[in-house]
């Protein structure tokens, strides 16, 4: 988690920058509104981090645990499953696990499975990349994406 005097530094040298490129610092603010601070939230423990994948995975249809974010992955396997799951129309939540260092963990744990990214649907592990992959290949994810879909309506 950022701490505010991080966050007003970065701020500061993003002015200073800014200044030397557009004009006068004057657009810029190192205040800023709570509303764009950071949204993460401190996973104290593995039991903590075992109850919050459990609500995340009954609570969200699909769901996606890999690196990064779907706008931005942080590795070719995340990548390549966001990409499937978007070419299969799958409408999914996610988690970063490099921002939640217990979460990375505690998902191995609770899937047993040893590698990022993890996909869920309707609460039960389907697998890493490589099971993915297979999977988009062969028409079986669509199948499940679209009896997902069935169950929603």
């Amino acid at each position: 988690m950022m701490s505010l005097n991080l966050l007003s530094r970065v701020a500061t040298r993003t002015t200073r920058i800014a200044s030397r490129r557009v004009g006068p610092a004057s657009f810029f603010s190192d205040d800023s509104h709570s509303d764009f601070s950071p949204n993460r939230k401190t996973v104290a423990d593995d039991d903590e981090a075992q109850k919050m994948i459990h609500e995340h995975v009954t609570n969200n249809r699909i769901m996606l645990y890999m690196k990064g974010n779907p706008a931005q992955p942080q590795c070719g396997f995340s990548a390549t499953v966001v990409k499937i799951l978007q070419d299969n129309g799958a409408d999914f939540s996610s988690v970063n696990v490099l921002d939640y260092p217990a979460i990375r963990d505690g998902v191995k744990k609770y899937s047993e499975w040893p590698t990022i990214p993890q996909l869920y649907v309707d609460g039960e592990f389907i697998g890493g990349c490589d099971i993915i992959t297979g999977m988009h290949e062969d028409g079986e994810l669509a199948k499940v994406i679209k009896a997902n879909e069935e169950k929603k309506e």
